[in-house]
């Protein structure tokens, strides 16, 4: 498996040489080597059964020339120091492409939530904090959920924290429930944002009006892109989890496959759909793939069998620096032809744009409509869309690079 930390690496080496006319400076390409933090903790937890178990927990808080670190945290079996830090990076870059006020920081733990019962959950997720209470607060470093979190799981931080600290504002930890201070449309965000940056640059990837889309994961995210792509017309062909996908060439109910799931445990064998693998869906021909599950799904391997007009990234890392190559290799500058990649630092910067409204809302004591969040969030989007294309226009470049440049840039000014 590919180490995402030197996917990311690889990644800021290409900005490094397509942009010597921006004369970004050695010591801020090197301050972006290495994380401010690199913190492992062991945590202790008393296990139902009477037994104590330790768990490795981690934070990285890479860089905070923009603001307090920000970053969600994950809980998954195969969570390692190589892949917070390299998300943690990506936050960095993500947070300055949105135009907030965040650093970059990540977080997890190397645990499969799914065998702990809840109170164990909820006794782990109160030792992480416990365990790293003195780097936290809402003016050094805020985190939010991410793969395998919940709202409820932060609920659980804040509390811990707001205990231990004394802290009054819950501004620390952000995608709380809305009954202990989290924000309208926190959950629908990161599909709502991409679906806000998909619409700002659909007309100039000449795109259609509306399009076949097979979605890659089926989690909250991946979940919510379908459902707001559906909702505005477009057809949603294929959708996978973890186990398996389903495609149907006329489209699928997005509603109708929630029930489904809840019913049966999965997608297979979803009524009027053909089985397929994952592997499968991100080979299929449509307008837009969009893998919102893990890292390096789109690698030198497949790269070549993609057939999707355009790549919308809502996971963080699922193109390999060796694809971006082989796709961008498609391209005809003037952009032509070929398959655009909208990347990831863009394309998913919704979720950690509404966390940050979140976390405004806590420290002035208001509450948005969902409305009201949405709007804000549409002009944050559509301005950063417009930003990067007008980017990789001048320098002759992919998204992904207009994205870096523009990230770079406003990096650059504050350090």
């Amino acid at each position: 498996m590919d180490n995402p930390f030197q996917n990311a690496m690889a990644q800021l080496d290409k900005v490094a040489k397509i942009t010597k006319a921006k004369n970004f400076s050695p010591e801020l390409l090197a301050r972006l080597r290495e994380p401010d933090r690199d913190i492992r903790i062991a945590i202790p937890v008393e296990m139902d059964d009477g037994s104590l178990k330790i768990f490795e927990g981690y934070r990285v808080e890479y860089n905070n020339a923009l603001g307090p670190y920000k970053g969600g945290i994950r809980y998954h079996p195969g969570t390692n120091i190589e892949e917070v830090k390299a998300l943690a990076f990506w936050m960095t870059l993500k947070c300055a492409v949105a135009g907030i006020p965040m650093g970059g920081g990540k977080g997890g733990i190397t645990v499969d939530p799914k065998a702990l019962s809840k109170s164990e959950l909820e006794r782990l997720s109160r030792g992480w904090v416990r365990k790293l209470a003195d780097v936290l607060g809402p003016r050094k470093d805020v985190p939010a959920p991410d793969l395998n979190t919940t709202p409820e799981i932060m609920a659980w931080m804040n509390d811990e924290f707001m205990k231990l600290i004394g802290e009054k504002t819950g501004a620390t930890f952000t995608g709380k429930p809305i009954e202990k201070g989290g924000s309208e449309g926190r959950e629908q965000a990161t599909g709502m944002g991409g679906y806000y940056v998909f619409e700002a640059l659909r007309k100039r990837m000449k795109l259609p009006a509306k399009c076949a889309v097979a979605v890659q994961g089926f989690g909250n995210v991946g979940r919510n892109a379908a459902r707001v792509f559906a909702e505005q017309g477009h057809t949603i062909v294929a959708v996978s989890d973890s186990k398996s996908g389903i495609y149907a060439t006329g489209g699928l109910d997005i509603n109708k496959i929630l029930e489904y799931k809840k019913i049966t445990g999965g997608l297979k064998d979803f009524p009027g759909a053909k089985n397929i693998t994952n592997e499968e869906l991100l080979e299929l021909s449509c307008d837009l793939l969009i893998p919102a599950a893990f890292e390096n799904q789109i690698t030198a391997e497949n790269a070549d069998k993609i057939k999707a007009k355009a790549i919308l990234e809502l996971a963080n890392g699922p193109t390999t620096p060796e694809a971006d190559e082989i796709l961008w290799g498609k391209i005809e500058i003037p952009y032509e032809k070929g398959i655009w990649i909208i990347p990831d630092i863009l394309a998913n910067s919704g979720g950690v744009t509404v966390s940050y409204f979140e976390w405004e809302q806590n420290l002035k004591g208001e509450h948005w409509s969902q409305e009201e969040v949405f709007g804000k969030l549409k002009e944050k989007m559509k301005d950063a869309a417009e930003k990067v294309f007008e980017r990789t226009l001048a320098h002759k470049t992919h998204l992904r690079m207009g994205a870096f440049i523009l990230a770079l840039e406003s990096i650059s000014e504050r350090m």
